[in-house]
């Protein structure tokens, strides 16, 4: 019997196949011996020495593993084998049903899996991005400039005063929630914190109640954060501070001039440091817009050519954003405890639709790449693996080792093939 496809319309015209294999029964016997071989060698049953096992004893009592054996080895060879022959390319692990195996017979079984869809990609090449003007105005700098400023400002101490606007308040604060009944608020302490009285970034009851206040005062008070409040451990919570203030200080700006210019690293002159803070932003402002393009684009092409979606390159690609996703809530602190307690069916599901734009995005993409005939290079690959190595501080040898046993040198190259497209259907649009 030879591997046919089944014929079913759905199966056959989507992403969906299953065909029938049938493995000789000879090939099913050699194995077989193969196997009872090598339990030979290994089994220690009482009565035998080791490796002195007779055959007949282990096909009776290991019967039910040689089987298991047999089709872990032959099965999977097997399928590649008819899939390669039947020109498919199997994106999915085969779901094998029909299982017929008994001795002195061949071995019979159903493999359904997925492929990749046709995709005639339509309309690429009409595709427009928008390009607006790339601006910075004057006050963009100025603003840019000031910020360096408040960066490199100094502190220093004013004796025999009290805290009026515009001074700072060195301090050490603890805050008290006032809602036993919220479990979620947590005590707040802070040391050498520096509070800027009537600043517009200081929450107005620390101002009032501070102001007037000198050096080795101590002030309490109730802070009710609003349920917009930016922190959202803190929103829509009460607290009870006691502020110590340990220093009344005065903040002192640098002057914009040459000088300042020197301490911020090679420039001769303010003019310069201007000069280049513009270039920055024009580079930062110009490099949003063309993500943003891109994004645009990206979409469109999706809007524009619809076709069926292997559901395991949609699962394979949840499980990417998750674990992208719980890299960054790790680096931003969160617990494993608490990332185990999260209703991981429900992320799965929200992440599913941007899954899917995602999976489209770039089986057009690649197929673009073969339509343009965009490769990359190998000195391409190896730029992104001297970055890498910088990055890792590890050598460019180690790095490549690394992404070549896990696979991750071919992800390199295809995410570098994607980007030379999107490049292609960026400047091809204007």
């Amino acid at each position: 019997m030879s591997p046919t496809e089944t014929t079913d319309a759905k199966t056959k015209d989507g992403v969906k196949r299953e065909i029938s294999i049938e493995i000789p029964a000879d090939e099913v016997k050699r194995e077989t011996e193969t196997l009872v071989q090598k339990y030979q060698k290994m089994a220690r049953l009482p009565g035998f020495r080791r490796g002195h096992v007779p055959a007949t004893i282990i096909r009776q009592r290991f019967a039910e593993d040689l089987k298991s054996d047999v089709v872990e080895a032959l099965v999977p060879r097997y399928f590649r084998k008819e899939a390669d022959k039947l020109g498919m390319i199997p994106v999915s692990q085969p779901r094998v049903t029909d299982l017929h195996i008994h001795e002195g017979e061949p071995l019979r079984f159903k493999a359904s899996f997925e492929v990749l869809p046709e995709i005639h990609v339509e309309g690429y090449k009409e595709l427009r991005a928008d390009k607006p003007e790339i601006a910075v105005s004057d006050q963009d700098v100025e603003d840019a400039l000031n910020h360096l400023r408040e960066q490199k400002a100094t502190f220093t101490g004013i004796e025999g005063s009290t805290l009026n606007d515009g001074d700072f308040a060195e301090a050490s604060m603890d805050g008290r929630p006032q809602n036993p009944e919220d479990k979620e608020a947590k005590p707040v302490h802070m040391d050498d914190v520096l509070i800027e009285i009537g600043g517009k970034n200081t929450v107005p009851e620390f101002t009032e109640n501070l102001r007037g206040a000198g050096a080795g005062e101590e002030r309490a008070f109730e802070v009710k954060y609003p349920e917009d409040a930016p922190d959202k451990r803190l929103a829509g919570k009460t607290f009870l501070y006691t502020v110590k203030i340990h220093a009344i200080k005065q903040k002192n700006l640098p002057e914009l001039n040459d000088a300042f210019a020197k301490e911020l690293g090679e420039f001769t002159s303010i003019e310069q440091v201007r000069k280049q803070i513009r270039e920055n932003m024009e580079a930062e402002k110009r490099h949003t817009a063309e993500r943003e393009a891109k994004d645009k684009l990206v979409s469109e092409l999706v809007r524009r050519n619809e076709f069926e979606v292997p559901e395991s390159l949609v699962e394979r690609q949840i499980d990417i954003r998750l674990e992208r996703g719980l890299r960054a809530l790790a680096a931003q602190g969160m617990k494993v405890e608490d990332m185990k307690k999260m209703d991981l069916p429900r992320l799965r599901a929200g992440q599913r639709d941007q899954a899917v734009q995602d999976v489209k995005s770039s089986l057009l993409l690649e197929r673009i790449a073969d339509e343009e005939k965009i490769h990359v290079s190998d000195e391409e690959v190896n730029r992104e693996l001297e970055a890498l190595a910088r990055q890792t501080k590890q050598t460019p040898e180690a790095v490549r080792a690394r992404l070549t046993e896990d696979g991750g040198l071919d992800r390199i190259r295809n995410r570098i093939r994607s980007e030379k497209t999107l490049d292609f259907l960026y400047h091809q649009s204007a």
